[in-house]
């Protein structure tokens, strides 16, 4: 009937105008604008992503076309399934040892005056990069307790409960009396009578190794019916200088070393030898054979082998927790910020503890925020790679291998694009559903 109207009053319809955006822009304008953006998005993401998956269906020459050989790869070649099998782990417990411990910094640091500052100190790792965090942890794993921080720590706390020995190079000289009695054992080679005087000389332990309460040798003294006798290390510095298996001035002797007397195979009394290397046993070692224990020279505890085939890959995630629970912490102390306070309040007033309230009702409601967090984590571990390079040592990066790393070798070491575009390709179909649901939470977050 509009129309009739409009007919019937020889009026021409007006032509509907163009549509404007909600700030007012012209679509054909906005368009424009967003071209650039476009273009580069399809150069340096569309166009890559297309040309990997066909490339992923041809040879290494680029020529033959392989059909499904280089996807097949993916799960017969035991390089890439160890880096299926390490990226499992990966995604199964970086992202979620990241978020618990974020969780729980962002819980505690609301109780503490210093809150603000611990959470500065937290999230510090995150402004540096992975090279620089893998050359970090690179030399905190060192094997070498002497620069490897890790190990330091664990070397001391190991020596607190089980002193390491001080001379693990130790053995007998020329003309000793003393054999190896196996084991890294040494043992007199005659055996021992009440009253006489014992010496045991060793040679083999630097001069600045020796312990720090040694103390200038002295010969053994009699004393009645009980064996004495000296350990000590029989060197004095000089060509020529010094009696051989003789107790000299300038020598030291074996602080702490402990001194068992065998009679039939059975230990009968044990003594520790002083300061200058003396020590004494009753009557009872009459008839034995002196024995210096292969405790006395067993190693020095050297630590863990943290870069090793079994634990790189722990060492590595750990290095990778470092970084990143400072980000899950900051994301869920802003979810924490947003609570209402009522609830927790009402709770408490019920009755309930803190563990149940945190229990109960702040992971409950922090749930979405965890989510987002854990997801965001996950794609970001699906794609580590800077981390696993530099911190695993060659001897042990076959062990550490993840999928980005297997890319970049297969690509660029082994010469195989082929391979390496359909690992590219397996990993983004690995992401797009991590992706998606990240994408719909938020959107959902958004709706409320």
């Amino acid at each position: 009937m509009a129309s009739d109207t409009a007919a019937g009053t020889g009026k021409v319809p007006a032509a509907p105008r163009s549509r404007k955006s909600v700030t007012g822009t012209r679509r054909t304008v906005a368009a424009l604008f967003l071209l650039p953006a476009l273009v580069l998005l399809g150069a340096l993401v569309v166009y890559p992503i297309g040309y990997s998956v066909i490339r992923s269906f041809y040879d290494q020459s680029g020529d033959g076309f392989a059909g499904f050989d280089n996807y097949q790869a993916l799960f017969t070649d035991d390089g890439i399934r160890t880096a299926l099998k390490n990226n499992i782990i990966w995604v199964v417990f970086a992202p979620t040892i990241a978020t618990a411990l974020g969780l729980i910094f962002a819980v505690l640091t609301e109780r503490v005056r210093w809150g603000t500052a611990f959470k500065l100190v937290v999230f510090m790792p995150m402004a540096i990069s992975m090279l620089a965090a893998g050359i970090i942890f690179r030399l905190v794993y060192d094997q070498d307790p002497d620069k490897g921080v890790a190990n330091a720590v664990w070397v001391g706390v190991h020596d607190t409960f089980a002193q390491s020995s001080a001379f693990p190079k130790a053995h007998p000289g020329r003309e000793s009396p003393l054999e190896p009695a196996g084991g890294g054992a040494f043992i007199t080679k005659d055996t021992v009578s009440a009253g006489d005087t014992v010496t045991l000389p060793l040679v083999g332990v630097a001069p600045d190794l020796m312990p720090d309460d040694a103390k200038r040798a002295a010969a053994p003294k009699p004393e009645g019916d009980r064996i004495t006798g000296t350990t000590w290390q029989d060197f004095t510095r000089g060509k020529g200088v010094g009696t051989l298996n003789g107790v000299d001035g300038t020598e030291l002797g074996y602080a702490g070393m402990k001194i068992e007397a065998v009679k039939d195979g059975k230990v009968v009394e044990t003594a520790t030898a002083a300061g200058d290397g003396t020590f004494s046993l009753s009557a009872k070692a009459d008839g034995a054979q002196l024995r210096l224990s292969a405790s006395n020279f067993k190693e020095p505890y050297n630590g863990v082998d943290w870069l090793g085939p079994s634990l790189v890959t722990p060492a590595i995630i750990g290095s990778y927790i470092w970084m990143w629970a400072g980000f899950a912490m900051v994301l869920i102390a802003a979810g924490l910020a947003g609570m209402p306070r009522d609830l927790l309040e009402a709770a408490r007033v019920d009755g309930a503890n803190e563990w149940q309230v945190f229990r109960r009702i702040t992971v409950p409601l922090l749930a979405p925020v965890l989510a987002v967090v854990t997801v965001t984590l996950m794609i970001n571990v699906l794609k580590v790679f800077d981390l696993v390079f530099i911190i695993a040592p060659g001897s042990s990066q076959d062990d550490a291998n993840v999928l980005a790393l297997e890319l970049y070798r297969q690509g660029f070491a082994a010469d195989q694009p082929g391979i390496a575009s359909a690992i590219a390709v397996f990993l983004l179909l690995l992401v797009i559903p991590v992706m998606w649901f990240n994408i719909r939470r938020l959107r959902r977050e958004v709706r409320r």
